[in-house]
């Protein structure tokens, strides 16, 4: 299966379904970092929570940007997801050390700690952007983000992500899943829905199992009456360009543009999003500086 990204509407179409495989964007994100492994599974749980929540905006003008820093080890994960539910992102230490439950069982927690917060911000392409800011509960991500949906969008919300490292060091499996409560739910639906969840194996698990089928067989699995809405590709996908990076370099100082071009004869940018490296030479850099004002 292909990375993918299922809505549904399922119990009467009381309640909103989500699930995304995202095993080879995450496996992007990690050999473009070179990111260990607790640094792998805690980009890669944002990376596919945040998928979902790109997928639920309501035009592709629309972005959202997730910041979570809970003073521990790996420093901040910061991801951005678009409308069509593509992503990117980071952390700030991708050579974090990994810390075990158990034998096998990665301590995403540890690694990203609890002393601070995820906040969202979403551009909507108005003129305040909206931001909603929730202290950290676990630092497992997927609690963090149904407590943010609870609290912050006033919409009760299951959230379950999951990454499997596999003995190779590499991605076996990646995924999420959002079940979220439409106003008229009832106690009958969150019943159904907690008894669901109460059975249901980790995500990763999951996403493995039905890797040879497909993200319908999965949502009618959980649920017998599952509508399914649509189904839709995502990756990881950056907009950088070389272009953009000129458009950067022209907002700096014109005297630090030219000092790069007399000394270094050139520079390199790298994009903290994607890692992608883009060099300028001293005549593009010269003529970069040619357009500024002193």
């Amino acid at each position: 299966m292909k990375d993918q990204l299922l809505k549904a509407l399922v119990l009467n179409e009381h309640v909103r379904l989500y699930i995304v495989r995202t095993t080879d964007l995450v496996q992007e994100a990690q050999d473009r970092f070179d990111l260990h492994p607790c640094a792998c599974a805690a980009l890669g749980r944002t990376l596919s929570v945040a998928s979902m929540m790109g997928a639920m905006l309501k035009s592709e003008e629309e972005m959202l940007s997730i910041t979570i820093n809970g003073h521990g080890p790996i420093g901040s994960i910061v991801v951005d997801a678009y409308a069509n539910g593509n992503v990117r992102g980071f952390v700030s230490n991708p050579h974090v050390e990994d810390v075990l439950i158990r034998p096998g069982k990665l301590n995403v927690g540890a690694v990203v700690g609890t002393d601070g917060t995820l906040t969202v911000t979403k551009d909507l392409s108005m003129e305040e952007n909206f931001s909603g800011s929730v202290e950290l509960q676990s630092g497992e991500i997927g609690d963090d983000f149904a407590y943010y949906f609870t609290l912050s969008e006033q919409t009760p919300t299951a959230v379950s992500c999951g990454v499997l490292i596999g003995t190779d060091g590499r991605v076996a499996s990646a995924g999420a899943m959002i079940l979220q409560m439409l106003p008229d739910a009832t106690e009958t639906d969150i019943s159904i829905c907690e008894h669901v969840l109460e059975g249901l194996k980790p995500m990763s698990t999951l996403i493995q199992e039905y890797d040879d089928s497909s993200l319908e067989d999965l949502a009618n699995d959980m649920f017998e009456d599952a509508k399914i809405l649509t189904t839709q590709p995502v990756a990881y996908d950056c907009p950088c360009s070389k272009v953009r990076m000129a458009r950067a370099l022209g907002t700096i100082k014109k005297s630090d543009v030219l000092e790069m071009a007399d000394k270094e004869h050139g520079c390199d940018i790298t994009c903290n999003f994607c890692n992608e490296t883009y060099h300028f030479t001293e005549e593009e850099l010269r003529a970069i500086a040619s357009k500024m004002h002193d």
